[in-house]
């Protein structure tokens, strides 16, 4: 090895090095000990999973969901088995009173707010053929105003505070239309231009933004996605991905590393090696990924005359027995996802 090479290689392993030392000073900047953190959607899957690792970190918890009864069941779980502070409260994030009620009572309650995660979300399986005006307007609501909502009402309490922290749960999905996730693409693309905009407007003010780009996680997808056109086709390929490792990633580490990048103030993180490579294949090679999804989509199930929608666990497919979604079943037991997501009030 010449003395260049050597000089170069010595060069990147102390830049990682620095690198490192200096997130863990951002991370000891921010901890969550004592935090009041809002989560979004947190009743199941990864919001449910987020405070979890926030409660062993004994941060004070607010969650929200639109069951009740869900709420509660994750509120006792979060209690018993991690002692945790937790307040809970029903809300629908596409309602803009609800939304600016719950921050007010969780600010009443807590006497301040640091931490906002918007994780709250729909999926739509569906051939474009099948979508509806209707599909896109509920995910917008759901991916774009529900997250706006939030961030109205909690940042004058922020810049009362002097600083704070949002994350904004957006998808690979964002970055890259996905064949037959039309309406939640689209949706995830409006959210990650209004998180990276917010993330400069007011990175001045000590409220530090983080846009989150995960690919598929095991988590609570499969079950409660609502699927059209050939129920059970659309939903076994998208359970199949959910659950296959490579294509999917473990939720915990996902949830993890969504946590240190919010103690870290990054302005956006990307998780999984796929997600990773999709968005990077997409930035350099946009034609070649167009023309890639083209040959997806045509692979597709084909539409049918019924755009009627029904959720996943109501599709026969998540009657069979399977071994390639056995990782999804189980973190779906482990996630508390075994129950059937309200139908949404139009």
């Amino acid at each position: 090895m010449n003395q260049k090479k050597i000089i170069w290689l010595a060069g990147l392993a102390a830049a990682i090095g620095v690198r490192k030392i200096w997130h863990r000073k951002r991370e000891k900047q921010f901890p969550f000990f004592r935090k009041v953190v809002f989560i979004t959607g947190a009743s199941r899957g990864l919001g449910l999973i987020l405070a979890r690792q926030l409660a062993k970190q004994n941060a004070r918890l607010a969650i929200c969901a639109r069951s009740e009864i869900e709420l509660q069941r994750a509120k006792n779980q979060l209690q018993q088995e991690y002692a945790a502070e937790v307040l809970c409260i029903p809300c629908d994030v596409a309602d803009q009173k609800q939304v600016e009620q719950v921050i007010d009572q969780v600010v009443a309650h807590y006497g301040k707010l640091d931490v906002l995660i918007n994780n709250a979300g729909e999926i739509i399986v569906s051939p474009l053929q099948n979508n509806t005006l209707n599909d896109f307007d509920q995910l917008m609501k759901v991916h774009f105003y529900g997250p706006l909502f939030a961030m109205q009402a909690v940042v004058p309490y922020m810049q009362q505070q002097g600083e704070g922290r949002i994350v904004n749960i957006s998808s690979i999905g964002g970055r890259l239309s996905v064949p037959h996730l039309l309406p939640y693409s689209a949706s995830k693309f409006a959210l990650s231009g209004l998180s990276e905009g917010i993330h400069s407007a007011l990175k001045k003010e000590n409220i530090h933004v983080t846009t989150v780009y995960p690919g598929l996680m095991r988590t609570r997808s499969p079950r409660n996605v609502l699927v059209k056109g050939q129920y059970e086709k659309e939903y076994q390929w998208f359970k199949i991905c959910d659950s296959v490792p490579g294509m999917s990633v473990n939720a915990e580490r996902a949830a993890a590393k969504i946590l240190r990048a919010c103690q870290r103030a990054e302005a956006s993180i990307t998780i999984s090696l796929p997600a990773k490579l999709a968005g990077a294949l997409q930035g350099l090679f946009p034609g070649f990924t167009a023309r890639l999804n083209t040959i997806v989509n045509n692979l597709m199930p084909e539409a049918t005359e019924s755009n009627k929608s029904i959720r996943g666990y109501e599709t026969g497919y998540e009657q069979k027995e399977s071994w390639l979604t056995q990782l999804t079943d189980k973190s779906a037991r482990e996630n508390l996802n075994v129950l059937g997501h309200p139908p949404r009030q139009e």
